[in-house]
């Protein structure tokens, strides 16, 4: 049959112009190398005398679905460019929650032994939010436990970056799923070739690790804290660099003795800079590097005008933290910006001024290429300046003013995704907040606008506890299916700061 233009049979185009079959390839071989992470609970297991079928069943579970896939995708798997990216991040975040609530749905764990429970304690563990439906944590077994806790240590910098690092088939396509994985937007390289920056980001993700391991080990070896057992110590160190926020106690950090308290507020700080700049900063020994940052100034200055307001609040209060305010206001501060989500005290039966500020520090985040989750300070740096711009314009509209970070300007096209970020970001807040407060009417629990605005920030903000029925000692076991099932939403698009997902809802995306 002659085409319209008399060739011999017109070129058809391609129904997708994505490679969703290269794509799906490409999840299903980090979804396989991921299958591997549940074995180090396993051998855990074996070491207590507690059954390893759980996480053995998961490891075979998830391997054979992630070869399945594999196969599915053949070779194309490994020459996926840019727009596959996009797939690839969504679709093995999501699948990471899968993986990371299987153990508790095979082994029946009490408050997870069903698919949409499990799902939300492994999506809050592998997004690093910190959020759970367990009643009473002390009731897991050591290798669940700790299994909770590894979780959030190998989503803290993202496991796609993880597997960029080790697995040297992934070559086309790199750099954009880097770029869509990485929290906050890019302004800085920290090296020309892909494998070497995430090796170097990787190796200090690992040391800063064991250091606070070591710390606290160490803590609880001299006596010290007594609490603090080199099991905890390990636990801790896993969901503190990432800024999870799981910990092995039902009240969290209050568990531990002030020093303790004190040397995790360092690591969580540390945890918030920019990893990139930390590197070089330790491989030059030069701070001025990190002094010199304009992103890193203003959060060191949030954190200590945050810490100074909620200390003068505590002071002089009949509420829990009072008999400390510098230490559990500084420890609050710094938990709830970085998104880890430790509690020091119940700040649930804290002031109405102090609660409304804990709140909108889950809106700030810590800086741009750290585990930390929410908006991010970089970008509400980077709209201060847009919009004192727009005020200076609006008087002298004849100047051209371009936006600088660091001295270096800033193009246009970054300062608009800057800005759609944050627009997409409140709207998508508010679109969770709604539902939670629907839903919460209907069904429970009952819920003031305040506890509900600190749900949903703190689920899209990947920081976990909130206000009101979900406050630092309580758990998000109250809600609904249907909320449960928003808020597991909500940490997803969170984690991966919403453009991937947002993106694959197009259809220019599929066909253009």
């Amino acid at each position: 049959m002659r085409a319209a233009d008399g060739s011999a049979g017109a070129r058809r185009r391609p129904l997708l112009e994505v490679d969703a079959r290269g794509a799906l390839g490409l999840v299903g071989t980090l979804v396989k190398y991921l299958a591997l992470a549940p074995l180090f609970p396993a051998v855990l297991a074996v070491a207590y005398s507690e059954s390893p079928w759980p996480f053995l069943g998961t490891t075979a579970i998830v391997g054979a679905a992630g070869l399945a896939l594999e196969r599915l995708g053949g070779e194309t798997r490994t020459s996926v460019g840019s727009r596959e990216g996009y797939l690839v991040v969504a679709l093995t975040w999501l699948l990471a929650g899968v993986v990371g609530g299987l153990p508790y749905l095979l082994a029946g764990q009490q408050h997870l032994d069903r698919p949409v429970d499990a799902l939300f304690e492994g999506m809050s563990g592998f997004t690093t939010t910190g959020a759970t439906l367990l009643v009473d944590i002390d009731t897991l077994g050591n290798a669940m436990a700790m299994w909770r806790q590894f979780t959030q240590w190998l989503g803290g910098l993202g496991i796609i970056v993880l597997a960029l690092a080790v697995l040297p088939r992934l070559r086309v396509g790199g750099r954009q799923i880097l770029e869509s994985e990485m929290p906050g937007p890019e302004v800085d390289q920290l090296g020309e070739r892909i494998r070497q920056t995430v090796q170097r980001i990787w190796l200090l993700y690992v040391g800063l690790t064991v250091a606070e391991a070591l710390v606290l080990a160490l803590l609880g070896w001299t006596g010290v804290d007594d609490a603090m057992t080199p099991f905890k110590a390990v636990a801790h160190a896993l969901t503190t660099i990432p800024t999870g926020g799981f910990s092995t106690e039902s009240r969290s950090l209050e568990a531990f003795a002030a020093s303790t308290q004190w040397v995790v507020v360092v690591f969580m700080v540390l945890a918030g800079l920019n990893f990139a700049l930390l590197w070089r900063a330790a491989v030059g020994r030069r701070l001025r590097v990190l002094a010199r940052d304009e992103e890193i100034r203003l959060y060191v200055i949030l954190l200590v005008a945050a810490s100074a307001v909620l200390a003068v609040e505590l002071v002089g209060k009949t509420v829990s933290g009072s008999d400390a305010p510098i230490r559990h206001g500084v420890f609050q501060a710094v938990s709830l910006m970085t998104g880890t989500g430790y509690a020091s005290t119940d700040f649930a039966g804290w002031t109405t001024l102090a609660l409304m500020l804990l709140v909108l520090l889950m809106f700030l985040g810590g800086s741009a290429g750290s585990t930390t989750g929410s908006v991010k300070v970089l970008r509400h740096l980077l709209l201060g300046k847009v919009l004192r711009r727009e005020l200076r314009q609006t008087l002298h509209p004849e100047l051209v003013i371009p936006i600088r970070l660091n001295s270096t300007p800033i193009d246009e096209r970054t300062l608009r995704a800057v800005t759609s970020f944050v627009l997409l970001y409140i709207g998508l807040f508010a679109l969770g907040a709604s539902v939670i407060a629907v839903d919460s009417a209907i069904q429970g629990p009952e819920m003031t606008p305040l506890d509900v605005i600190s749900a949903a920030a703190a689920t899209l903000g990947n920081v976990g506890p909130a206000t009101g029925p979900i406050g630092p000692m309580l758990s998000y076991e109250p809600f609904s299916d249907v909320s449960t099932v928003v808020m597991t939403l909500l940490m997803w698009l969170g984690r991966i700061e919403m453009i991937p997902v947002i993106v694959l809802l197009t259809r220019r995306y599929w066909r253009v």
